[in-house]
């Protein structure tokens, strides 16, 4: 018996995939839970697995189309067996090659009806669904008014101005370079990435705050634990696994710093759900450490390191990428003594970590060499004032200075 293979939902949040590969053709024999083409969304990379064994009868999207999640992708059965049942009334499927040859078509001066944007604190209201349809349509999306709730523009949108005009296509860039260029396509990851970080500094009202904390303590901390062999299982504890640790130890007692900021209200949470920035193959990434509050300075070390490793070798999971209350990332590795972390939208917090290098500091009218640690918090003004925002890292700063191991859970 026939039956479809479906796009399956990846997390709460995914509306839709890219096929990416195929690894099967139409006539190609499959077993049971085989892998017949990979798939991305914004955050991860995996492979959709045959349902059952059979024939590729039908397949109905190619490589590089965007795929909304739970429609037919494909049919497996035997070979001659009756599909019409199960093919879908429409998909929706334009590949690059097809827009291509529809840019070519079409004039410069030619441009869907101008109709009333639809705009919210600033900002163009769209399901990311609609979004992705409309750019691959050619869509000028600003220009369109919402039907959805709150008068967000959705999918329908889209399609009802593309029935009405001609794709709004932009301009082509000028092909005068001085010597050799590489075009890199604005696409995946790093599409998700420039949005996220426009979105991110076009709608909230972002400050960052600079310091610097003697780090003394913290490596000599490190140094103990990685030459004392009794502790068992944290020789590979890091600087930046102590810092993870100590900001959510710190946050429980700073929930406005740890809390959404949604237009209309402020969601302050009680338990810490640590995000800390990732630099993957695929561009940056953010997993999280859920309920980091309640683990130990080992559980910690251990689950940042595997979240990593996942992002890495590109087996993150969506979920392990969502749900985060705050943000930390660090670029002390890279030498960088200063910098702006860019909000991770809606967080109202992130803490940017800086390299450590020895500061004049003077002692009983004599200058000492100090190694600090530069510290860089950016936080939403609209959520969080400037004072309320100095006294966290004044905290913060506190409890570097003065780490202690006899008074960390290790284990």
């Amino acid at each position: 018996m026939a039956i479809p293979v479906l796009m399956p939902k990846q997390g709460q949040s995914v509306e839709s995939c890219l096929i990416i590969k195929w690894n099967k053709k139409v006539g190609d024999k499959v077993k049971a839970e085989e892998p017949i083409c990979e798939v991305e969304t914004d955050k991860a990379v995996f492979e959709v697995e045959a349902p059952e064994a059979g024939t590729i009868l039908k397949i109905f999207y190619k490589e590089g189309d965007d795929v909304p999640v739970l429609n037919t992708i494909a049919i497996i059965g035997q070979s001659g067996e009756e599909i019409d049942h199960l093919i879908p009334q429409k998909t929706v499927s334009v590949s690059k090659e097809e827009y291509v040859e529809k840019q070519k078509a079409i004039t410069p001066d030619e441009s869907v009806k101008k109709i009333k944007p639809s705009f919210g604190d600033g900002l163009i209201s769209i399901s990311p669904l609609a979004r992705r349809f409309a750019e691959k349509k050619g869509i000028d999306f600003s220009q369109l008014i919402g039907s959805g709730p709150g008068g967000r523009i959705i999918k329908r949108d889209v399609e009802k101005a593309l029935s009405e005009g001609e794709p709004l296509i932009p301009s082509t860039v000028s092909k005068k370079f001085f010597g050799p260029v590489k075009e890199i396509p604005t696409e995946g990851v790093r599409k998700i990435i420039s949005e996220r970080m426009l979105t991110s500094l076009q709608s909230t009202a972002q400050l960052t705050l600079n310091t610097s904390v003697d780090a003394s303590n913290l490596l000599a901390c490190r140094k103990s634990l990685k030459s004392n062999p009794q502790m068992k299982g944290l020789s590979k504890i890091n600087i930046n696994d102590f810092l993870l640790y100590i900001v959510a130890n710190i946050l429980p007692k700073f929930k406005n710093m740890n809390a959404h900021f949604l237009k209309d209200k402020i969601l302050e949470f009680e338990h810490v759900h640590l995000g800390f920035a990732v630099d993957s193959p695929r561009g940056l990434m953010v997993p999280i450490i859920h309920n980091a509050h309640l683990l130990s300075l080992k559980e910690i070390s251990q689950e940042a390191r595997r979240l990593n490793t996942a992002c890495q070798e590109e087996t993150i999971l969506p979920d392990e990428l969502t749900g985060g209350t705050f943000t930390v990332t660090n670029l002390g590795t890279m030498g960088i003594e200063s910098f702006t972390p860019v909000l991770n939208v809606p967080q109202v917090a992130i803490l940017g970590i800086c390299s450590i290098s020895l500061k004049p500091i003077m002692k009983d009218n004599e200058i000492e060499f100090i190694p600090h640690m530069g510290l860089s918090l950016t936080f939403d003004h609209r959520a969080v004032d400037g004072a309320p925002a100095a006294k966290f890292l004044q905290e913060l700063n506190t409890v570097i200075a003065n780490f202690d191991l006899t008074q960390v859970k290790l284990q």
